[in-house]
């Protein structure tokens, strides 16, 4: 965590007799933080307050995304990181298959992430190490009893697992490097699937792939991941795996940063209940814990761009709006997500449920060769009715039966204990 001259100490909450706050925003990860910015910046009356329980906003994560993914009259808000780009493209690389795909990269370290927001949010609207216990829709109540009322209250805390879905597992730890010698890498490798699928996870046999960032001529970061049935990581596993991989790749130096995480896969359920699970009457709910990730990828950050603009919008034409009336717009952004999601995870069911563990790499590749416009649209969730179809012709990479079942499953209930990291990263 890089701290700002702002960082020392943790700022106050507002006195007990404060007026109201237009919006309180609990969590400063990428969505609360991001539409933080989007007020400050499209809603200048608003009197907002961003709540972080964190010596940092954005945690210790990296976000990644296409170009494509952010619609271009959104990109506008992710204006002022400084984030890591590639325009020359992509590499991937599967057993049987090696292309170079030409859509733009982005990626954006939490560092530049809490660094970008504090250097530009007013002071007074961010309360680092201030623990929330409880939500309501006149406010927050503090870990310590203090109280913070606010007019509106949005819910970006982290996403829970509900028996009221399905699916599996994204697991990775990644680390960056600082090599003692130039790397030689000057594309992004989204996925190097040619690694062992075999190999030991502590959790079963899983699709595994490693991703890797040519950050500076001497930066390289390096992930491990894997898709698998149990949120369950051994952290040493994976650091020995992502050592190894730098090691046949003759990067020698330091690690300077590293990250873990595991993310859900969601592959079906019963939305509306997994969503009634963590809403609190009158509170807006956003974020992954609304629902707002791409089923199949896990990726958030082109979601979290689209609904700040959407609430800071609906902030400033609307300075009446209730709390219940932003809830309420959320929770239609959040089912209309869900619709149109549909597809992907069918996609997911087909991955956990119709392909063989050892054998899910197969369907990564036969979705690779095809066009990357096709690739492009799917990584944004827009993929068009052609394009799901081509996805599903040719030479199937599963099973007939299986991938009917499949289909007509309501997917694997997603496990809802919590999550475990048996070494921390």
């Amino acid at each position: 965590m890089v701290d700002s001259p702002r960082d020392s100490g943790t700022q106050s909450a507002a006195p007990q007799d404060a007026p109201p706050h237009d919006v309180v925003i609990v969590g400063g990860g990428l969505a609360g933080g991001l539409i933080a910015l989007a007020l400050h910046r499209h809603a200048p009356g608003c009197r907002f307050v961003l709540v972080e329980s964190g010596r940092s906003l954005g945690g210790q994560h990296r976000w990644s995304w296409f170009e494509t993914d952010i619609r271009a009259q959104s990109r506008s808000l992710m204006a002022g990181f400084a984030l890591n780009g590639w325009d020359e493209g992509y590499d991937i690389t599967f057993p049987s298959l090696g292309r170079t795909l030409p859509t733009a990269y982005r990626s954006l370290a939490s560092a530049e992430f809490h660094r970008a927001l504090m250097a530009e949010l007013p002071a007074e609207r961010v309360l680092l190490e201030t623990k929330a216990a409880s939500l309501d829709a006149g406010g927050v109540t503090l870990a310590d009893g203090r109280r913070i009322a606010g007019r509106r209250v949005i819910d970006c805390r982290p996403f829970r697992a509900s028996e009221h879905l399905s699916g599996g597992w994204q697991v990775f730890l990644g680390q960056q490097f600082r090599c003692e010698e130039p790397h030689g890498l000057t594309r992004p490798v989204i996925m190097d699937a040619s690694v062992d699928q075999l190999a030991p996870h502590g959790n079963g046999e899983a699709y595994r792939f490693v991703y890797v960032l040519p950050l500076s001529p001497t930066d390289v970061f390096v992930e491990d991941t894997y898709y698998a049935d149990q949120p369950k990581m051994d952290a040493d596993v994976l650091k020995g795996r992502v050592a190894d991989y730098a090691r046949r790749k003759g990067w020698k130096g330091e690690v300077v940063d590293s990250e873990a995480g595991i993310l859900p896969v969601i592959s079906g359920g019963d939305f509306a209940a997994a969503l009634a699970e963590v809403t609190i009457p009158g509170v807006a709910v956003a974020g992954a814990r609304g629902g707002f990730s791409h089923p199949l990828t896990s990726y958030t950050l082109p979601f979290a761009v689209d609904n700040a603009l959407a609430i800071a919008r609906v902030i400033a034409s609307r300075p009446a709006l209730t709390g219940d009336e932003l809830a309420a717009f959320c929770k239609r952004r959040a089912k209309r997500h869900w619709r149109a999601t549909t597809y992907y995870r069918m996609l997911s069911r087909m991955l956990f449920e119709a392909a063989e563990p050892g054998k899910r790499v197969v369907v990564f590749e036969h979705f690779y060769a095809l066009r990357g416009a096709l690739v492009e649209r799917f990584y944004a969730g827009r993929s068009t009715w052609p394009d799901r179809l081509r996805i599903l012709t040719g030479k199937p990479p599963v099973a007939i039966p299986r991938a009917i079942r499949a289909f007509f499953s309501s997917g694997k209930p997603l496990e809802t204990k919590p999550l475990n990291m048996e070494t921390p990263a």
